[in-house]
């Protein structure tokens, strides 16, 4: 088994590089999930107290959610998962048993965090106290089953402590009760039953990435994973294991067993996020010729965010590929940049092909020509600028315009070439046949795409860039899953980084140290020198 790839930071991580946030804000991401019962804020009274929920939802929700608070909200229309329906009162989120209503505080809680890995933004930053107390009061008032009394929490218990052994006990647990038909071997989202998920109100619902614990619902530390294992989430196919405790089929330990090493899947902490892709300079290896060559791991990998393209008409609010992890060498001569992102299958996939028809229908948005419904590969594309821009001048990240044409690197599953290109904005793209410089080696296993271009640093294209060292190169991505929906316009997009190739170490570098320290042992003889010189003369007159 493959030690699991350092992962992504949270979708609403701001406009610079999180565009998801922009999605919240244009289709009115609304207030969240849940809703239950319990006091109202201090200071106001119920009648107040019910204005204010009403007027806050009607504000920040009822875009997403509906004024009736029934999900079908405008923005809605263009959001996978849909937005909770408060009228059925099924909440993921809880700390109360299978098929109960949650806390008022499990409410407050969604509230305040948001769903990650949703369009669903937190929002204790942007309302008062008062206001997400009152709306809490006001999302109960969507069901009636609220009025039947105040929900007993579970006793969690606390987490027992994590070692190598309980890591293993983890995964026979992760074996024994199957989370790898939905969650797959390598915990990536590419299990066999993955394509054929829907919620209960048969919608297509993706399993969920364990590597990317950032993008958990109802968050990703050991204590909320072993809350969601004791819980299910209500209203999706993820069931509840309290009973196979109860029926003595697993132990208490045993679940906790299984929430750390779920835990373990994910790296330590939340990437963050690297502005400059780093290239080291191979000065006495060989550039790597293969994925898995050993080198990569002395390469320092950088995270790169991305989010639905919605800037450009035919617009795409579900992308798949949320984050590629990057890594570049070179030897002065080449230059290799390999690069990873989690993708459950192999696009064109048949298993796959309702799930891509079930999301067209449901994602397809009026702005545009229909996104096609037959096989799709999969596809990666690198964006540098054409010249090198003066100082921060870079291209419209968009691939480009007339004035400030860009320069490109586009693979894609469905042929082995990877080619070169250029392109004055969306749909200008053009690969000439002659003249490639351009090699490429790719792999997809256990929910994972690796893809590792190669190419001199100087060629005799024209049209190509040069790869300077020692200077940061302005780098931007595009991908897409095919068996999404995603081609053409609609996929997922990033803004612009930098390339930076090391420079061979200069000689003064050397040099210079150990001039210095001539210099200062030289300076330090002398000084001695006269300072003995000074003591000897003192002692010559005290004599006399």
């Amino acid at each position: 088994m493959r030690a699991p790839y350092p992962s992504r930071p949270s979708l609403l991580a701001g406009i610079r590089h999180g565009l998801p946030s922009m999605v919240a804000s244009i289709v009115g991401t609304a207030a969240v999930l849940l809703s239950v019962g319990g006091p109202g804020p201090k200071g106001l009274m119920a009648q107040e107290e019910a204005d204010l929920g009403k007027a806050t939802y009607d504000r920040w929700c009822a875009g997403c959610h509906g004024v009736d608070g029934s999900g079908n909200g405008p923005g809605a229309l263009i959001m996978l998962p849909r937005p909770r329906d408060f009228t059925q009162a099924l909440y993921q989120i809880r700390s109360t048993a299978t098929g109960q209503l949650p806390t008022d505080e499990d409410i407050l809680n969604v509230i305040d965090r948001g769903m990650p890995g949703t369009t669903m933004p937190g929002w204790e930053e942007q309302l008062s106290q008062d206001e997400r107390q009152a709306l809490v009061q006001y999302l109960k008032s969507f069901s009636r089953f609220f009025a039947d009394g105040a929900p007993e929490p579970l006793d969690l218990g606390r987490p027992t402590r994590v070692s190598d052994e309980v890591l293993a006990e983890g995964r026979v647990q992760y074996e024994a009760i199957e989370c790898w038909r939905c969650h797959g071997e390598e915990g990536r989202g590419e299990g066999e039953s993955a394509p054929t998920l829907v919620d209960d109100n048969d919608f297509p619902i993706r399993a969920r990435d364990l590597t990317e614990n950032w993008f958990f619902n109802g968050g990703g530390t050991v204590e909320d994973i072993y809350r969601s294992l004791r819980t299910g989430l209500d209203g999706t196919p993820m069931p509840n294991f309290s009973d196979l405790i109860d029926a003595q089929v697993i132990t208490d330990d045993q679940l906790w067993a299984l929430a750390h090493y779920t835990r373990s899947l994910a790296p330590e902490e939340a990437p963050g996020i690297n502005e400059v892709i780093r290239a080291s300079l191979l000065e006495d290896e060989a550039l790597p010729t293969n994925l898995d060559d050993p080198l990569w791991d002395s390469a320092q990998p950088a995270y790169i965010p991305l989010a639905g393209q919605i800037i450009v008409k035919p617009r795409w609010f579900d992308p798949r590929v949320d984050g590629l992890w990057v890594q570049a060498l070179h030897d002065g001569q080449n230059v290799a940049v390999r690069i990873r992102w989690s993708d459950p299958n192999h696009s064109p996939d048949p298993a796959w092909t309702d799930w891509k028809a079930q999301v067209i229908s449901l994602m397809e948005p009026e702005d545009g020509e229909p996104a096609e419904s037959g096989p799709s590969p999969d596809q990666l594309l690198v964006q540098f600028p054409m010249q090198m821009p003066r100082g921060m001048e870079r291209p419209y990240f968009m691939r480009g315009d007339n004035r400030r044409p860009v320069y490109l690197w586009q693979w894609q599953s469905d042929r082995a070439a990877a080619l070169e290109g250029e392109a004055r904005g969306i749909g200008t793209e053009s690969y000439p046949e002659d003249g490639q410089d351009l090699l490429v080696t790719a792999s997809h296993e256990y929910g994972q795409w690796e893809v590792m271009f190669t190419r001199s640093l100087v060629t005799e294209d024209v049209g190509d860039l040069d790869f300077t060292t020692g200077e940061p190169i302005p780098i931007a991505f595009f991908a897409w899953d095919g068996d999404n929906g995603e081609s053409g316009s609609r996929g997922a997009v990033s803004s612009w980084y930098f390339l930076f190739l090391q420079g061979a170490t200069p000689n003064t570098v050397y040099v210079a140290p150990t001039l210095a320290i001539m210099v200062t042992a030289g300076l330090g003889i002398l000084v001695v020198g006269r300072a003995q010189r000074r003591e000897q003369e003192g002692n010559l007159v005290d004599e006399a």
